[in-house]
């Protein structure tokens, strides 16, 4: 008898009884068999040429547009997010692809004079074959979308591993592109930790977002491989207030980046750093800013925050507010989601799990600082550094003091949420490892240079 297949299934977090999502896993030798075809068509897909790779990729943004308020509705079904968030993640995604589509046109290589003599030099970057994706639920498309559409666009194929609670999003993304491109060339395996695992051990590039501990894994098996990796990891990100700062608008900016998708993003605010006199201003505006957001129904329009993923997550978060005292808490409806009501403490002891640990939740702590170069001794003080917003008034700060901060990227006057997908994304120390993602970034991780000596 053959043993029935392992079951895939995500649930709606605003109603966990709603499966939203139930389909075999694809086993390991499957994700591995997906690798093994999407190599066989690379080179096809490679020799189609930048036309046929531009067009494919201008069809998918088209289709991602027809289909955005469908795919609006099973982000916030499948994966909990607000409705007016998933209907930016969907216009952005469409906007990504339509980015990458003029790609396949950009130079590939430079020409150069020899040290002496005659013949030519010539540099060229090539694909570098199958591109296995790990991408994690918390933006079902756009994540995806920012890694398959640059490595599509350079002329390698893709094989997809999401996360299990996203499967839907992804298999419904899958049909789109697939509708553009030739067979195997975009593949989606759906799984867990064994189909990761197998696309890891058999794909030619890897990308991963997604926990650290997995990140470090991926890193290291790819690395054992001599495949190029990057990982996105995680932050525990600051904002950083100063006296000079219009305190209103620094307080609803940071409030909606500890609380916006219930904190459930790797560029929500986990800190808020308040200098000098800037403390108790914010502290009051802060709490009201926080009690203000909506809370609820992650298909209302109004809503911010919605539910937590899982309800471990939620577990994680009740867990997170244990010795430090709570300064400001909005709501949580009663009901079958995970809710839980943004949270901000203060007085938090060194060594407390908000401090050194990313919760992925709407919490955050409450930290004064002496002066701005204190303020970024605190901002550096966490294994994390994926980025930082500034409040200020005025220039010098950002002039003069903030080249000290260990972060990837610095916001200033806005939250620190937030990604421009034509510019690098990424972090330092545990938020990432290996080359930044989107833009013109993306388009060298997923190719390698050649040097070419043409003699006469």
């Amino acid at each position: 008898m053959t043993a029935a297949p392992n079951l895939v299934a995500s649930r709606n977090p605003a109603d966990p009884s709603d499966t939203v999502c139930d389909v075999p896993a694809h086993g390991a030798s499957g994700a591995a068999e997906a690798v093994e075809r999407a190599r066989a068509a690379q080179p096809g897909w490679l020799l189609a040429g930048a036309a046929a790779r531009s067009s494919a990729l201008s069809a998918v943004a088209a289709a991602i547009e027809a289909a955005a308020a469908e795919l609006a509705a099973l982000a916030v079904r499948e994966a909990g997010k607000p409705l007016a968030e998933a209907q930016a993640e969907v216009t952005r995604t469409a906007a990504i692809w339509r980015y990458y589509a003029q790609a396949p046109y950009e130079p590939t290589g430079a020409v150069h004079e020899t040290a002496g003599g005659p013949g030519l030099l010539l540099t060229r970057r090539r694909p570098h074959g199958v591109a296995g994706l790990v991408t994690p639920w918390n933006f079902p498309f756009a994540i995806p979308s920012w890694k398959a559409a640059p490595a599509l666009a350079a002329g390698n194929t893709v094989v997809l591993k999401p996360a299990p609670e996203a499967t839907a999003c992804a298999l419904r993304l899958a049909e789109l592109v697939q509708g553009a491109v030739p067979d195997a060339v975009f593949t989606v395996v759906p799984g867990g930790a064994a189909e990761g695992h197998a696309v890891v051990a058999t794909a030619d590039v890897v990308s991963f977002t997604g926990s650290t501990a997995v990140g470090e894994a991926v890193t290291r098996a790819a690395t054992a491989r001599g495949v190029p990796v990057q990982a996105e990891t995680g932050g525990l990100n600051a904002a950083i207030v100063l006296p000079d700062a219009d305190i209103g608008r620094a307080a609803a900016h940071i409030a909606a980046a500890i609380a916006g998708y219930a904190g459930q993003k790797c560029t929500a605010t986990s800190r808020v750093i308040a200098v000098g006199a800037a403390l108790d201003p914010l502290r009051e505006a802060l709490a009201e800013a926080l009690r203000a957001l909506p809370v609820g129904d992650p298909a209302d329009p109004a809503t911010v925050c919605g539910p937590l993923i899982s309800g471990p997550a939620r577990d994680r978060f009740d867990a997170s507010l244990s010795g430090a005292p709570v300064l400001a808490t909005g709501t949580a409806p009663d009901g079958p989601g995970w809710y839980a009501a943004p949270t901000v403490v203060e007085k938090a002891p060194a060594g407390h799990r908000l401090l050194t640990e990313e919760v992925f939740a709407p919490v955050a702590a409450l930290l004064p600082a002496d002066d701005l170069a204190h303020a970024v001794r605190i901002g550096n003080s966490v294994p994390y550094g994926l980025v930082t917003s500034v409040h200020t008034g005025g220039i010098e700060a950002v002039l003069n003091g903030l080249d000290g901060l260990d972060t990837g990227m610095i916001r200033v006057n806005a939250p620190s949420t937030g990604v421009d997908f034509h510019l690098p994304f990424g972090g330092t120390k545990a938020s990432g490892h290996g080359p930044r993602e989107q833009g013109r970034a993306a388009l060298d991780f997923y190719t390698s240079s050649r040097t070419y000596t043409l003699a006469p």
